[in-house]
């Protein structure tokens, strides 16, 4: 299923959400090379990606994993290491990996921006993205396999989306087909993969080597962007949301 939109109309312009897919195009473009050349690609997902078991000191220093025909990637002790859980935020894999998780994020970002502000809405996606960070890091802390996406952060504000607007309907692309659904069913849906994902991963001999969709960072995002939606929103916009007229009573439920 694909979103392609919402029926609940926005107050303002949501600024942030439109800046941070921009600085996620821009060092998509600049800083990875649009993923043209395949040693840049390579060379910015091992040494700005997060490798938990860099941080965690629990990966042999020199330990290797592949990353395409002839390039690996090895564990080191880089002073960056520590900030890699920030700048992993801003890193994509490929076009269809960026393209994906931008379009969640207009989807879903501009409505939780709205009640939130624009400076509030990017603290909360931020923290959202560490702690989904976090408990990535806490499930394959050996594990010597670089990270990098957006998906942890924007899954935050999928978990915002459901406490302020779950009776909103949402427009999924399905097969050949636009339906509209319910928001939360399809975010209901949508964390059950990730954690029936989660769980299969823990069932593996080598988890720490498994290739793939970190699903352990969405749900670690998910559920911070549940606890913290409501401490984050800005009781005065979201006043003027309420009083606004037509779809905004449904969006605080």
């Amino acid at each position: 299923m694909i979103p392609l939109g919402d029926d609940t109309p926005t107050m303002r312009t949501p600024w942030m959400t439109y800046l941070l897919i921009g600085v996620n195009v821009a060092v998509w473009v600049a800083v990875q090379g649009a993923g043209f050349d395949g040693q840049t690609l390579a060379r910015t997902v091992c040494n700005l990606g997060m490798v938990p078991g860099e941080l965690t000191h629990m990966a042999p220093l020199g330990t290797s994993v592949p990353l395409g025909p002839g390039l690996v990637c090895a564990v080191d002790n880089d002073p960056i290491n520590i900030l890699t859980p920030l700048i992993s935020m801003f890193l994509h894999g490929g076009w269809m990996h960026l393209l994906g998780n931008m379009l969640y994020l207009a989807v879903f970002g501009r409505n939780v921006e709205d009640s939130m502000g624009h400076a509030r809405f990017l603290a909360f996606y931020l923290i959202c993205g560490l702690v989904a960070a976090a408990t990535h890091i806490a499930f394959n802390a050996t594990s010597p396999v670089p990270t990098v996406g957006a998906s942890g952060a924007i899954s935050g504000v999928l978990g915002a989306f459901l406490v302020l607007y779950p009776r909103t309907t949402v427009r999924m692309f399905v097969f050949i087909f636009v339906i509209r659904i319910r928001a939360w069913l399809v975010l209901v849906y949508w964390f059950a993969l990730q954690a029936l994902g989660g769980l299969s991963e823990l069932n593996q001999i080598n988890p720490s080597v498994s290739g793939g969709t970190a699903v352990w960072a969405h749900v670690g995002g998910f559920l911070a962007g549940v606890a913290l939606a409501r401490l984050f929103v800005n009781p005065e916009l979201h006043g003027a949301r309420i009083s606004g007229g037509s779809g905004y009573p449904d969006s605080y439920a």
